[in-house]
């Protein structure tokens, strides 16, 4: 049978239109291959678990909020997914486009700098004081210094290592493992930071827990409990959200762009024994408890519709010459 010319012409503008068309979802949805960035696999035959790593010229995080190590895109247990991108529309600049237990740093030698002048983001690098305005996490500040990253990947682990030297005054040696626990549904960060300067460094870290275990959405689904009876006050409580019976509960769905958050929630003492939270979806019937080895120094409480997120502070204290070393650990498990 002879090839139909018009019939060919019309099956190709039709494919070409479809592709385009794909596209644009992808576009508008913010969503892009995973295939474009650095990245590694890691198991421990129980839980599997995929790694973005830092890179300043093609990684997928190159905010300036965030440290850029252990970003992990993705963690299955029994076939619960407990990360994923929470957020619509991607940008690798974008100061909360990241997924996973990420940490952020508390600004060193901000007030201090002269506009124009540097200050410290530990795991991000020396950044430039744009004016004289206020530090805001949301603005992304220009990279004077990114210090250098090694990362050293194994089977069940991935190890990083900022090293960043004379910077707005700073110099330190920073450390993060990522590592899935032996025989057990565990993932354990591994903190270190050896202060190589002159100048002492004091700050607060925190991690954002950037959880939506099944993507379900924010709800009466959703359950963070506590070992100690708790209190909050701020946006949502009272209303969406309650506190009851050491736990944080939702009374509805949260509608797309609204949000809980409480600036401090109370009810914790003075030791590490109050650091453990669980996380659970009474939907799927997976969970995660998270644990510390380290007081917390506050307690902040943040969610929208598609991730719920308990933000633990610990202080860090480091003098010239001197080494500090913190743990967290998360155990996933179903119910």
């Amino acid at each position: 049978m002879k090839a139909n010319p018009l019939l060919f012409r019309f099956v190709r503008q039709v494919s070409v239109m479809s592709l385009c068309a794909g596209l644009l979802v992808v576009l508008c949805c913010g969503l892009i291959s995973s295939d474009n960035f650095p990245q590694t696999t890691i198991s421990n035959g129980l839980i599997e678990a995929r790694l973005y790593l830092p890179d300043a010229a093609t990684g997928y995080y190159r905010g300036t909020r965030f440290d850029w190590s252990g970003v992990v895109a993705r963690l299955e247990f029994k076939g619960h997914n407990y990360f994923g991108q929470w957020f619509e529309k991607y940008d690798p600049k974008m100061h909360d486009a990241i997924m996973g237990p990420v940490e952020e740093f508390s600004a060193l030698g901000f007030d201090e700098a002269p506009v124009g002048g540097a200050f410290l983001k530990i795991g991000v690098g020396s950044l430039v004081k744009p004016d004289d305005k206020s530090f805001s996490f949301a603005k992304t500040y220009e990279i004077e210094n990114p210090g250098t990253w090694k990362v050293r990947k194994f089977r069940d682990k991935v190890e990083f290592t900022h090293t960043l030297t004379d910077a707005a005054g700073y110099s330190y040696i920073y450390k993060k493992t990522v590592r899935l626990a032996a025989g057990r549904p565990a993932m354990v960060l591994e903190h270190s930071l050896t202060n190589t300067g002159q100048k002492s460094i004091e700050t607060s870290v925190y991690n954002h827990n950037f959880f939506m275990i099944d993507q379900v959405p924010t709800g009466p689904d959703v359950k963070i409990s506590f070992p100690f009876e708790i209190t909050a006050e701020g946006k949502g409580f009272g209303t969406v959200a309650d506190t009851k019976n050491k736990a944080i509960i939702f009374n509805k769905e949260l509608p797309k762009n609204e949000y809980v958050y409480t600036a401090g929630v109370q009810g914790f003492k003075n030791t590490a024994d109050d650091y453990d939270i669980s996380i659970e979806n009474l939907k799927t019937n997976a969970g995660v408890r998270i644990t510390g080895d380290v007081p917390m120094e506050k307690l902040v409480f943040w969610a929208c519709s598609t991730t719920s997120c308990p933000e633990p502070y610990i202080r860090i204290a480091a003098k010239s010459g001197e080494k500090v070393s913190w743990k967290i650990e998360y155990e996933f498990y179903t119910f």
